[in-house]
């Protein structure tokens, strides 16, 4: 399960020489082998952690790479030892099994390992003399074999093998075999020949297999604890041969009501038959039965009193014959779930929170179908209610969406889980460790599964991080995969919005060296093409706005975005889109915030140089939208563009003093305390614009920058302008002959404004 406990020093060590192994254990033969170091013994402890590491990591961390000779590193007993490992699915093959056939194995679980043949059968007899339990579960091609179907040589060619059934195979040898799980076991091998050599069973798993004859299972009523029948189709037989078993502990009999019909209903008499000849039951399920008979006391009687779990109060009446409450009860899906007393400890049941939550932890491992309709009656849970075991049903469903990355029902169940029991309500309640192993989850599923449920619930569980923080750890990954999303030719609306929304959040506030990564993934271009589908539907949404918006945080102080911005034909698109929605003033304070920083990038400067261009920041200059903003930035970006003196003004028209006179006077209208919607991370821009006497309003629009925010803003601009060095650059600039005297002015109030701050915050305890 899901942890939230820190990490151990093993689990640390073992996941960085996992991720290193050329550079820990092994080195690389003939560049493509690994091979482990002569000088290194490894006990099993280690080895067995080192495996069953590397499966989880192969099946849950997209990033991590698999090595194709792994396996061959645990095929020398006398260097490394292994005794329990559990393997799944498709990254176990024949020749993984054959590299490690010298271990004195004792625990091998292998679990839906579909990639298996008889090969591995053959294998699996060389851990007979060790092996205590096996798991065969799911791996539905272990007892098939390859065979040449002869004929003509073309039409061996054509059909050079066929899959057979081996039914020569048994457990013959195996003396130490207690523990046996052969779950959803394929059709057509004879389980009674296959396990008879078994002497001494203590555990059976038969899940998803149907035979019509049990009885052999009483060789084994003197030894056998655990039997697992999981949709089975039962008989009178069936339960005549269950009641001899009598040293049962734990019995399972549960089925999926929804998977077929079932012939066999649960009566009153044969709950009383296993309580009368099991007496050593401590764990029953009969989850998903059909009662045929009411076996449940008078409603008048069962309501009596508070609730108990003692036998002699059961609202289920055969289970009155026990001599002790049950450890375990599995009754999901049936109607006994709801009743008052119940004679167990733990119950799986969907009348509540803790039914719904044991039910997922008991389901889980072997039983998605079942988990899937858990955990929705858990979101069902979370989405109305309070979630109680907040922390527990976080890890259960981590736990349920990595053991089951590619089944479809549990990704979308679990996604909308994730949603509700991440949102702010919780979040208190959850460590970092936590919230990471969530977020490692949510991307896999984005990862596995294009289908909208996914995606969107995917995405909006997201939006419920700090963003970039919280994903700054996965942040190259979560790009990608929202790029992803948005350069898919059929978008949903809904998922196209949300994920705009967390591109805009995800490059906002984060270091330059992320914003050019970004970039060079697509990021400007998949924004402007986004804008481009929207001109063309004349739509001005919140998509159209975040892509804006998007674009002014990825270009912020990165000349390599700006740069891209202008070669995508950016400048086109802000021109079509100022004409088409002229009345837009978040619109146009988002593409004026962009082109400030493009403007910012002197190599960047001439290609704004056109009687357009200029004309078109000439005119926003008297705008009143969203407040001062467009005014702000339009000035701004011609800030820029006359620090590169009259020379550079490479246009009859507009003239540059006209633009300039027009500068002043939109500057001379703003209201110095205007609140702003605007983030500075750095004032360099604006202070190089200090020190220089070419551009005289150029200085007047930084220093009139610099005064509103230490004016506004005192406790996040002083510290930043003093730590920039902003207070000689106006000292400086105080003492230039070509500055305005209203510059200088307004220069000493900004020095003064720092000054007091520091004198304020300055610490005089003793």
């Amino acid at each position: 399960m899901a942890s939230d406990s820190p990490e151990t020093l093993m689990a640390l060590c073992t996941d960085y020489c996992l991720r290193n192994l050329e550079g820990t254990l092994c080195y690389l033969l003939d560049n493509e082998t690994l091979r482990l170091h002569p000088d290194i013994f490894l006990p099993s402890e280690i080895c067995d952690k080192l495996v069953n590491e590397y499966v989880e990591l192969v099946k849950t961390d997209s990033i991590f790479e698999p090595h194709e000779s792994f396996f061959t590193l645990f095929s020398d007993p006398r260097s490394t030892r292994l005794a329990r490992i559990h393997l799944r699915e498709q990254i176990v093959q024949d020749q993984d099994l054959e590299a490690i056939r010298k271990q004195d194995l004792v625990e091998l679980y292998l679990t839906n390992c579909e990639k298996l043949t008889a090969k591995s059968l053959q294998t699996l007899v060389s851990f007979s003399h060790t092996l205590i339990s096996l798991s065969l579960f799911g791996c539905c091609n272990i007892f098939y074999e390859e065979e040449n179907p002869g004929g003509c040589e073309d039409d061996c060619l054509v059909n050079p093998t066929r899959q057979v059934l081996v039914k020569d195979f048994t457990f013959e040898g195996f003396s130490r075999l207690r523990f046996l799980n052969l779950g959803r076991l394929i059709e057509g091998v004879n389980v009674e020949t296959l396990l008879r050599p078994l002497a001494s069973l203590a555990a059976l798993d038969l899940s998803g297999i149907q035979l019509n004859d049990v009885g052999f299972l009483t060789q084994w009523k003197d030894s056998l604890v655990s039997l697992v029948l999981y949709n089975m189709d039962l008989s009178e037989e069936h339960i005549q041969v269950i009641a001899e078993l009598r040293k049962l502990r734990h019995l399972d009999i549960s089925r999926d009501h929804l998977s077929s019909y079932y012939k066999f209903k649960l009566t009153r008499r044969v709950l009383n038959l296993f309580v009368e000849n099991l007496v050593n039951l401590t764990s029953l399920d009969i989850s998903g039965h059909t009662m045929l008979e009411n076996c449940t006391i008078p409603s008048m009687e069962e309501k009596m009193g508070q609730t108990s779990i003692e036998p002699a109060k059961s609202s289920i009446a055969p289970f009155r014959g026990l001599k002790r409450p049950l450890q375990f009860l599995g009754l999901f899906e049936t109607s006994l779930c709801r009743l008052t007393h119940i004679p167990a400890y733990k119950v799986s049941g969907d009348k509540n929170e803790e039914q719904v939550l044991n039910a997922i932890e008991a389901y889980t491992e072997h039983r998605p179908e079942i988990t899937s309709r858990a955990i929705n009656l858990l979101f069902d849970i979370a989405r109305i209610e309070r979630c109680s075991q907040l922390l527990r049903a976080l890890q259960l469903v981590i736990t349920a969406l990595k053991c089951h990355k590619d089944d479809k029902n549990i990704q979308v169940t679990g996604s909308a889980a994730l949603f509700y029991l991440t949102n702010s309500e919780y979040r208190m309640e959850q460590s970092v460790k936590l919230r990471r192993q969530v977020i490692q989850v949510v991307l896999n599923g984005m990862e596995s599964y294009q289908e909208v449920t996914v995606q969107r619930n995917c995405c909006l569980t997201l939006c419920n991080f700090s963003i970039p923080e919280e994903l700054e750890f996965q942040y190259r990954r979560v790009n990608e995969l929202l790029l992803n999303i948005l350069n898919q030719s059929r978008q949903d609306e809904s998922i196209q919005r949300i994920a705009v929304h967390l591109c805009n959040a995800l490059v906002c506030q984060v270091d330059n060296d992320h914003k050019e990564a970004v970039g060079k993934m697509g990021f400007v271009m998949t924004m402007l093409k986004l804008i481009q589908k929207k001109l063309a539907d004349k739509t001005c949404d919140q998509v159209m706005e975040f892509s804006w918006s998007a674009l002014w945080n990825i270009t912020d102080e990165t000349p390599d975005n700006c740069e891209m911005f202008l070669n995508y034909s950016g400048m086109k698109l802000f021109l079509e889109c100022l004409k088409e929605f002229p009345e837009k003033q978040e619109l146009h304070r988002n593409m004026l915030g962009l082109l400030g920083n493009v403007a910012e990038v002197k190599e960047l400067r001439p290609q704004l140089m056109t009687s357009q261009f200029i004309s078109v920041f000439s005119n926003l200059l008297e705008s009143k939208a969203d407040g001062i903003e467009v005014s702000y930035n339009a000035c701004g970006v011609l800030s820029h563009i006359m620090f590169d003196g009259p020379e550079a003004w490479g246009i009859c028209e507009p003239h540059r003093e006209e633009v300039v006179k027009r500068m002043w006077a939109a500057i001379q209208s703003w209201d110095i305390n205007s609140r702003r919607n605007i983030n500075y991370r750095s004032f360099e821009p604006i202070l190089r614009l200090l020190p220089q006497g070419i551009s005289p309003v150029s200085q007047h629009w930084a220093t009139w920058a610099l005064y509103n925010l230490v004016s506004v803003y005192p406790d996040k601009y002083c510290p930043l302008l003093i730590k920039e060095g902003g207070i000689p650059l106006l000292k400086d600039m105080i003492k230039m002959a070509s500055a305005r005297q209203e510059t200088k002015e307004m220069a000493r109030k900004v020095i003064e404004h720092c000054s007091n701050f520091k004198e304020e915050n300055m610490d005089t305890s003793r």
